[in-house]
């Protein structure tokens, strides 16, 4: 027994010397410049020890942790070995953010709640959604401005068969499928995408990432374009080539260290260059010129990243364009700074609840007098925010509001707006805003009322 112990210690010592030098590597790689940024854009900033007023940080150890584990030395390998060995042993992903389904599609974690119909928004964030894009829609017709509305479908809303078991059982509608009666009843020029792209009848986004692919984008720049009457290049005829060198957003987050590409289409070079200082399609803001033929007038484009390849079929058939994922949209700014001839909104249906909770920013519009409801307006009170020449109003809206209700807010006991609904992200109440011209309002005093009609 003795002899068994003997032999066995040299063992038991390099098991011991593997297993820490395994879990020293990403604390000593640290120290010695080996760090690696996680690819998460949210990835926490380094500790400070102090607060932003000056004053000690007590949260300073627990801000030193969330800086180390997004990078620790050698990150990007671990969290590959991690991902390689979940997925093979157990079919999983080691990462809340990605979604592990079968035959290799990969699938957004904060699209599972959507797809299965937990997720849903009420009735009244629905119509503020489509009420607000028809506000946007007659703010600008009134300026001569042509607008178009699409919603970029979640992957598993069209290809869902290759989402995991556990994820199949629905238990109510996607909010893709329950805002088309609202945009409809509003007038709403709307691209429907899940249509389009379904009725195709192939597979048009990638299995490794989250968005459509070019031939998807192509066909949805296309049906926006033509939707407002705009002339424009048509890629229908042209045979694109298939490149083998895309890698897929959720790809590079669950496999960092050695991603996998798939094929692409490649419709060749659009004819367009940057007028600033963009560094990629995905810039927060990013402003083109066409050097095509014939190229017509000037598009303003809030979007979010299913635009990084409508854009450059965008940017080809406008003289300028300008690209834009701020939110709120600032409209009042905007349109003329770029003497806008097109304004087209594109979001995500996975940020459908931002969109609920972020009013456009553009002035109110006055309800003639003609069109003002009969009845009592309820003092209300109210939050108000100047902004350069504009004043921001917020308050409360009753909760017995219904969808179909429509807010007015009487300034001063005088002129009537008509205000967008908003639904308050984390209390879910509901709230309007308006955004009136410092200039109509009174130095003090003012006051505010609100009839719901």
């Amino acid at each position: 027994m003795e002899e068994g112990r003997r032999i066995s210690k040299p063992w038991a010592i390099a098991y011991i010397a593997v297993v820490a030098a395994l879990c020293l590597a990403p604390s000593v790689g640290l120290l010695f410049g080996g760090g690696e940024e996680s690819s998460d854009s949210d990835a926490a900033p380094a500790p400070a020890l102090a607060a932003a007023d000056g004053s000690f940080n007590f949260n300073v150890l627990s801000d030193a942790g969330s800086w180390f584990d997004d990078h620790f030395a050698f990150r990007n390998e671990w969290v590959t070995a991690a991902a390689v060995v979940e997925g093979s042993v157990f079919g999983v992903s080691p990462n809340e953010s990605v979604v592990r389904g079968t035959n290799g599609w990969l699938y957004y974690g904060d699209s599972v709640d959507d797809f299965r119909g937990t997720g849903q928004l009420g009735d009244r964030a629905l119509y503020d959604i489509a009420h607000s894009m028809k506000l946007v829609q007659d703010y600008a017709a009134a300026r001569g401005i042509d607008f178009a509305f699409t919603i970029a479908p979640n992957k598993n809303t069209l290809y869902g068969a290759n989402m995991p078991y556990n994820c199949q059982t629905k238990v109510g509608d996607a909010n893709l499928d329950r805002i088309a009666a609202y945009l409809a009843s509003e007038d709403v020029n709307y691209i429907d995408a899940r249509t389009l792209l379904a009725d195709q009848g192939k597979v048009l986004y990638h299995a490794s990432d989250s968005h459509w692919n070019n031939e998807g984008a192509m066909l949805v720049a296309d049906a926006i374009m033509s939707s407002m009457g705009h002339d424009h290049r048509n890629y229908f005829d042209v045979e694109p080539s298939l490149r083998d060198d895309f890698v897929g957003d959720l790809e590079k987050m669950l496999y960092p260290a050695a991603p996998a590409p798939e094929a692409e289409f490649d419709y060749g070079q659009q004819d367009y260059a940057y007028r600033n200082a963009a560094e990629s399609n995905f810039s927060p803001r990013v402003e083109t010129a066409s050097v095509a033929e014939n190229p017509a007038g000037s598009l303003v484009m809030y979007r979010d990243s299913f635009c990084n390849s409508l854009l450059p079929f965008m940017a080809e058939a406008y003289d300028r364009a300008y690209f834009s994922r701020g939110v709120p949209y600032q409209l009042a700014i905007d349109l003329d700074a770029h003497e806008a001839d097109a304004l087209v909104i594109e979001r995500a249906q996975r940020f459908m609840r931002d969109m609920a909770a972020n009013a456009p920013v553009m002035c109110a519009p006055v309800v003639p007098e003609a069109d003002q409801p009969i009845g009592e307006y309820e003092p209300v009170e109210v939050e108000q925010e100047t902004l350069g020449d504009y004043v921001k109003v917020t308050g409360s809206v009753p909760v017995e509001a219904l969808p179909g209700d429509f807010i007015a807010v009487r300034v001063n006991g005088e002129r009537v707006y008509e205000a967008f609904g908003v639904c308050d992200a984390e209390t879910s109440q509901e709230r309007f805003q308006v955004l009136l011209p410092a200039s109509d309002l009174r130095e003090s005093g003012n006051t505010f009322e609100l009839q719901l009609f």
